[in-house]
């Protein structure tokens, strides 16, 4: 560390205004001991302070892309392929069991579907068969066609989730065996 004012402590002259003839151009004059101590050490005290304010600034200046950083919430984890394999078939083992029972169901719905379908089929035949009379169709005979219509688009929507069952299970079990 180096000492800036050691080198004009000896021929300084006083600040002070009270007996200026005393210091006035003696060559001579000399600061008292302590006070060049005192100097000294005020000197060592700013410089002490200058390195740690340095120091703390080149250890701080990264705070804000460090923040940045630590705030993230992404995760990234690497994991096997096998790993990966063995969490698929685990998967599978754990759904097949529901999808088959849903499959059934959804089986057994389309065929109580069906046979309602044919009993309201062979209403309406009944119907046509009957002669009409002259004001036209009864509200019964329109709510039972409505009622078939319903059933219609039912069963269309049952046979077209079953099929995606189907398709789902097929995929499945391919997947599985590759």
């Amino acid at each position: 560390m180096s000492r800036l004012s050691r080198a004009n402590l000896k021929a300084r002259e006083s600040i002070f205004t009270s007996r200026p003839e005393q210091y006035i151009g003696d060559i001579q004059a000399r600061c008292p001991p302590d006070l060049e101590e005192c100097v000294m050490a005020m000197e060592d005290c700013c410089e002490e302070a200058y390195e740690a304010q340095v120091l703390l600034r080149n250890g701080t200046k990264d705070l804000p892309r460090m923040n940045k950083i630590l705030q993230s919430e992404r995760v990234f984890l690497l994991v096997n392929e096998d790993t990966i394999k063995r969490y698929k078939r685990g998967l599978a083992d754990e759904i097949e069991p529901a999808i088959t029972e849903l499959i059934e169901r959804a089986e057994q719905g389309l065929a109580l579907l069906e046979r309602k379908e044919q009993t309201l089929q062979a209403k309406v035949e009944n119907a046509k068969s009957v002669p009409r009379n002259a004001t036209g169709t009864s509200a019964v005979q329109k709510l039972e066609a409505r009622r078939l219509q319903t059933l219609v688009k039912q069963r269309e929507k049952l046979e077209a989730e079953v099929r995606a069952l189907e398709e789902e299970v097929l995929q499945t079990g391919t997947k599985r065996r590759s």
